[in-house]
């Protein structure tokens, strides 16, 4: 019965290299990991790329994917990249390296990138307690919660106790306060709640008392949705 050597995926050859197998291999598949696994251990192997290679590579990738010619920068760098490798490596064991190196690239490039620039916009409607009044809001994700900036106009300012407060809604009719003011030109609030599982932002009329719950006075009014 044959061994699954001929037959194993990326997943396969990159549990072996890191000395995790999960299959049993074929001897001349385990002899090129082998062989790989030294040069990956050789210290000329992991030298410190030029600033620039990071763009060039991503850029030549990016051009790949589009069908478009690979510009002669991106080649040149492939090129040069392909001339150090030791002739006896084969392609396959090579191709299997590239894919995990990138892999792990792309994965923790687009997760940080994901995690830090989450965005999500929405237009503010007037309702029949301030048909004039619209605005624009945008929420982003940063490490500390959901920056939250709002532009509005045609509603007039409130002091004296008497000021603004915006929610953020869920399917369920959860109401969760993200900040007040007394004028709504250019607001920053702030949100430990996703936009996500929230939706719906509001704008009310309050009016300073002990009872802080929402007035039920919706003067503005948006349904959020992502934009990046």
């Amino acid at each position: 019965m044959q061994g699954r050597g001929a037959h194993m995926d990326n997943d396969d050859r990159i549990a072996y290299l890191s000395g995790n197998p999960s299959a049993p291999l074929e001897p001349d598949t385990r002899a090129e990991l082998d062989q790989l696994r030294g040069v990956l251990a050789d210290p000329a192997v992991w030298v410190e790329p030029p600033p620039a290679l990071e763009d060039r590579i991503v850029t030549a990738v990016a051009q790949a994917t589009r069908g478009e010619p690979v510009s002669p920068a991106g080649s040149a760098t492939v090129t040069t990249i392909a001339r150090q490798r030791r002739p006896w490596i084969p392609y396959a064991v090579l191709g299997v390296a590239a894919a995990a190196v990138l892999a792990v690239v792309l994965t923790f490039s687009l997760a940080g990138h994901a995690k830090q620039s989450a965005q999500y916009a929405a237009s503010l409607d007037g309702t029949k307690l301030a048909p004039s009044a619209s605005g624009q809001v945008t929420l982003t994700r940063t490490t500390s919660g959901w920056k939250i900036r709002i532009q509005g106009k045609g509603l007039p300012r409130r002091d004296g106790g008497e000021y603004y407060e915006a929610w953020l809604k869920n399917a369920s009719g959860v109401l969760v306060p993200i900040g007040t003011f007394n004028q709504v030109d250019d607001v920053t609030l702030w949100a430990g709640v996703s936009p996500a599982d929230f939706p719906t932002l509001t704008v009310t009329r309050q009016v300073a008392a002990k009872d802080q719950a929402s007035s039920g006075q919706v003067v503005l009014l948006g349904v959020t949705h992502r934009t990046h």
